[in-house]
Order: structure tokens, then sequence, then C-alpha cells
């Protein structure tokens, strides 16, 4: 059973991100490091505000109950995840750096999976492990870094982005353009701060331009796309796909710098795909109850959407509108989506 559109919408996501990369590393001739995640971050927010604006959606929007979630995303993922990442690469050598940044996606799943109780089986494991093993398998590079505290901060960056990853799952019913421009934007302005304070230059015109194209697609889209993974795949897998995108990132390196294919890319490829493959035939089914629940998200009248409709709810179909679940029990092939996230027996 493929998950359609879960899956294709978090290898979307990968396959921006990881194509950010290889770019990002052309511009960063002509900005800091810090600078550069500034503008990558604002590019993504003034582009979807930009969108946001111009095309209305069927989403539900931001709500002031989400809030709070929100405000933790930003904090996690926008400003704590980019500042500990700064520090570390000061202090790490770049092999170490690059093998340490995969444990963003084993923070993240284990966080799903231990904290926020998401379903696993063997074949998820497996394929999450074997997806894993092929990104920390690109991103070796052959040096022995010393492990100090640079070490400890890229981890804790790695970290906070799993923390940030797995709450954004709580606002995933929610409009996925309106919460990556408000993390694009606040994370794009505090790093630009941070960034002139520590005496960074402001790079040239034609820097900034193609940091605000790169962050718009390889951030912002890329986010969107994530976001609405997460909706219909929960986080553990949608972090499982998104782990990708060294390869990507990889795969277009040869094309920008000439880079050879080597051994290590060949195997790598293998691993992920076999990954790919155990999620992608993931077939998980068994009776399970819908507790009653009250929520707001764009929805078509499916099995799970069976209610009235009042004066006031708006016409035709998908469309966004408060609304009630009645208690059910039923049994159908599933993932941990938004109707989805039930407790399993052991």
């Amino acid at each position: 059973m493929i998950s359609w559109p879960g899956a294709p919408l978090a290898l979307a996501s990968a396959i921006l991100f990881g194509a950010s990369t290889p770019i990002a590393k052309l511009l960063l001739g002509g900005a800091s490091p810090w600078m550069l995640a500034g503008l990558l971050y604002l590019g993504s927010g003034v582009g979807l505000a930009v969108l946001h604006l111009v095309w209305r959606s069927a989403e539900a929007p931001l709500r002031r109950s989400d809030l709070p979630w929100l405000a933790a995303v930003v904090l996690s993922g926008g400003v704590i995840g980019p500042g500990l990442l700064m520090v570390g690469l000061s202090e790490t050598a770049a092999s170490t750096a690059s093998l340490l940044l995969n444990l963003e996606g084993i923070a993240t799943m284990a966080i799903a999976w231990l904290w926020f109780r998401e379903n696993v089986d063997r074949r998820i494991l497996s394929g999450a492990a074997s997806i894993l093993a092929g990104a920390l398998l690109l991103s070796w590079q052959g040096g022995t870094g010393a492990f100090g505290w640079g070490t400890v901060a890229i981890a804790g960056a790695c970290l906070a982005w799993g923390v940030d990853n797995n709450l954004t799952r709580k606002l995933s019913a929610a409009d996925p353009v309106q919460i990556a421009m408000t993390k694009g934007l606040v994370a794009g302005a505090t790093n630009l701060v941070l960034a002139a304070l520590a005496g960074a230059a402001w790079p040239a015109t034609d820097a900034v331009i193609g940091a605000a194209i790169v962050g718009f697609l390889g951030y912002g889209v890329s986010l969107v796309l994530f976001v609405l993974g997460l909706r219909h795949l929960g986080t553990a897998r949608t972090s499982a796909y998104f782990s990708t995108a060294p390869f990507i990132g990889a795969i277009l390196s040869i094309a920008l710098f000439d880079d050879t294919v080597s051994v290590q890319l060949v195997l790598a490829a293998v691993l992920m795909g076999v990954g790919l493959y155990l999620h992608l035939v993931e077939r998980h089914e068994h009776d399970h109850l819908h507790e009653e629940i009250e929520h707001e998200h764009r929805h078509v009248h499916d099995e799970h959407h069976q209610h009235v409709h009042g004066p006031d709810d708006p016409p035709g179909e998908p469309h966004t509108h408060r609304h009630r679940h009645a208690r059910l029990r039923h049994s159908h092939p599933h993932y941990p989506d938004l109707h989805h996230r039930h407790g399993h027996a052991h």
C-alpha cells in the first residue's frame, strides 16, 4: 500500500531541501554562514507571505490555541537549532559535522516513537534504519575530528530540530503555508540580527537574491510539503522519507561540482532504496477505535467525515470548518495521520 499523497509529498520536500544544500554552498563565498542562514529563512518567509496573499486555499487558519505550539516550533527549529549549529561548526571538523547532522532524523523518529507513541513495526524500523545508514555513509568523509563541545552543540541542534519536527505535527491540521511563512519570517529576522551583532557584512545584491530564491524553494516550499506529509503520514515516517535529502544533494553536487560517482554514493543509494521500498510497501491494518473528537482542517466527506453541515458552513469540497467526529470503530489500511493517532496493543 503506497501512501498517497503522503509519500510523494515527503519525498518532494526532501528533494527541494536536498537540492538547496549544494546550491547554498555556491552562495557561501559572498556571505557568512549565519548571515546566509538568515537570508535563506527570510527568503522563505517573504516568498510564502506573497503566496499567502495572492492564493486563498481551503486550509484551516492558525488559531489562538495554536500560538503556543507555533512559538515552540519557531524557538526550537528556527532559533535554537541554527544557533547551536553555528556554534558547533566553529568548533568541529567538517567531516564530523556532516556525520552528526544526520542525528536530526534519529532524534525525530526517537521522539515520535518513544514520546508521542507513534506506531512502529519491524518493517518500518528496518526501513528507517536503512535510510539513515545510507545518510550516515553518504556524509562520512573519513575525518577523525575530535568530539568536544562543538560536537555537543551540533547534537543539540539536531535534538532541537527533532523537537521542532514533532511539535509541527501538532499544527499539521492548519494551513501549512501560514506555518512555514511565520517560521521563516521570525527565524530569518532573528538570525539576521544575530549575524549583524556578530559583525557579519551585508552580502552583494546577487547573493541576497540567490539566497531568497533558494530559501523560498528549499526551506519554504519544502517545509510546506513536509507539514502536508506530517498530516498524512505522521512524524516518524515523514522524517524517514526526508532523510533522503543528503542523497539528493550528493546527486546534484555531481552535476554542479563535477564530483565523481563513488562506491560510497552507490552503497548509500542501495541502502536508501531498500529503506524506501520497505516504507512504500507498508500495510498497516487492524480494528481500531476513533474516539469522539472536534477539530478543524481541510477535508472531503469520506468515511471519516460523515457530519451534518450548518447554514454557515462552506459549500463544495474540499472545504474547511470546525466539525465533530462521532465515536467509530472499523478496520482499514491506515497511517498515523490526523485521524489515526491511536494507541496499539503490544
